[in-house]
């Protein structure tokens, strides 16, 4: 046989051995009637904390009590020093381990199509509390492509009409992108306009910088907080990837970046966007799809797996842009997805490669030298379909990838807070601190020892709202 085939066959077999690690178990299907949903009293909350997690210093306060009035911390600090109003509730987490919620600043709540927003928004909405359950009290839908109920769901929350996480939403991203290229209608219709495509997302028709615009202006006027762009496509003519729809490779291992729109439309929508008080974020693996988002200035570039020359493990070039400040003078994050990455596409990339490389390997590589660089990570899981509520596995591959324990918890803390969010959410989350939101969640453990408590949360505090409590009972 070959050398090249041995190889590849060798290749192939090892990272299908990888893969099999990286899968975990789904569990039992997850229902909202477990989840025991308790007001605070008009006297409010105190909360006793065995450890409070501080991100600002990055170590835990020992015994320390947290008083909670409505939704807001009215005060905290040690118990020596803090004083329980008489008529409080008294929740005893003294064995436990406290921190501010979790943030995970890339979701996907209602993905498939459905012709029916109602059974949508359900969806949508079991999703969202899988993952307050787990401890995300807030969550960003970084794109429901074929509806824009997410920004329903998100007032349904905000008026209290439902329970679930605060949210930010994309509603449709802009612009098309697939695994294969798409069916042709039976008729002459422009591109996105046919009931072969029923996806929001693709009837923008960004052809040139006002119809970029005039995109972003349709978003903005339907109640968005981000605009989401996707620069690079997944295929490139002739059926590539083979089997159709298998990943974004070529047989020989190299990824497919095809640009999917220019820098003057990318240039555009971030205008557009920013003077409506937007942000943008930008799907982009890499080649000249991401670096087009970097000049064009985008808050939020998402997954960067290889450089702007398709390099493995980025390139002085990448950095280079990376590093450049915003108009603002503050420095751009990254969101790395890795959930996303696992499962169903781990698999379809394997094929596609024929067995050489896979976006989660790639992305190890692209990590590891973001983190060197001092490119600040958020959280967001990619979480879609299915693992709603078991995205804090991340943590654990931050950790192996060579994060401390601390900073891999900053992601969903403060680094999502400060930099991950849009408007002021981000200056009342993220820090358990007076002033600001009383959400909580809490592990038995200690993280910093063993990271994989964030995956075994037992206690959820949304708001005041205790929505799980596993530990005082």
């Amino acid at each position: 046989m070959p050398k090249n085939i041995l190889l590849g066959t060798a290749l192939g077999l090892c990272a299908l051995a990888i893969f099999a690690q990286n899968e975990r178990p789904m569990g039992p299907p997850w229902n909202a009637d477990r989840m025991e949903m308790h007001a605070p009293p008009p006297q409010g909350v105190a909360v006793r904390a065995g450890k409070m997690f501080d991100p600002k210093s990055g170590t835990h306060l020992a015994n320390q009590v947290i008083l909670i009035k409505g939704d807001r911390i009215m005060d905290v600090g040690a118990a020596d020093k803090i004083q329980i109003p008489q008529g409080m509730q008294v929740i005893d987490l003294s064995r436990a381990t406290v921190l501010p919620g979790l943030i995970d600043a890339h979701v996907h709540l209602m993905q498939g199509p459905d012709p029916n927003d109602g059974r949508a928004s359900f969806q949508g909405l079991h999703h969202a509390l899988m993952d307050l359950n787990a401890g995300f009290t807030t969550v960003q839908d970084m794109n429901s492509p074929y509806t824009y109920a997410s920004v329903e769901l998100r007032d349904a929350i905000n008026k209290g009409w439902v329970p679930g996480p605060r949210m930010l939403v994309t509603g449709p991203a802009i612009d098309p992108r697939g695994a294969s290229y798409y069916p042709s209608p039976p008729s002459i219709v422009p591109f996105g306009t046919s009931p072969g495509i029923p996806a929001w997302q693709n009837t923008a028709a960004v052809h040139g910088p006002w119809a970029a615009r005039a995109a972003v202006r349709d978003r903005s006027h339907y109640g968005v907080d981000w605009i989401k762009i996707y620069e690079t496509e997944d295929y490139e003519g002739s059926g590539y990837p083979q089997p159709v729809g298998s990943g974004a490779f070529y047989p020989n291992g190299k990824m497919i970046l095809v640009p999917s729109m220019t820098l003057e439309e990318n240039q555009a929508i971030v205008d557009e966007a920013h003077k409506r008080g937007l942000k943008v974020a930008c799907h982009a693996y890499g080649g000249e799809g991401l670096r087009i988002c970097l000049e064009a200035n985008v808050d939020m570039p998402m997954h960067v797996i290889v450089g702007v020359t398709g390099a493995e493990g980025l390139d002085d070039e990448t950095i280079r842009l990376f590093k450049k400040p915003l108009p603002n003078g503050t420095m751009r994050p990254v969101i790395q997805t890795l959930w996303d990455l696992i499962d169903d596409l781990e698999k379809k990339d394997l094929q596609a490669s024929r067995g050489k490389a896979t976006r989660f390997s790639l992305t190890e590589k692209s990590f590891k030298r973001l983190i060197k660089e001092g490119v600040t990570q958020v959280f967001g899981s990619g979480v879609y379909f299915q693992g709603h509520g078991q995205q804090a596995s991340q943590f654990a591959w931050y950790v192996k990838w060579g994060m401390k324990p601390v900073d891999a918890l900053r992601t969903a803390l403060t680094n999502a807070a400060e930099q991950g969010l849009n408007f002021d959410l981000g200056k009342n989350i993220g820090i358990i601190e007076k002033g600001r939101f009383a959400d909580l969640v809490a592990v038995s453990g200690d993280p910093l020892n063993d990271i994989t408590e964030m995956e075994r949360v037992k206690f959820v505090m949304k708001g005041g709202v205790t929505f799980r409590n596993e530990i005082t009972k």
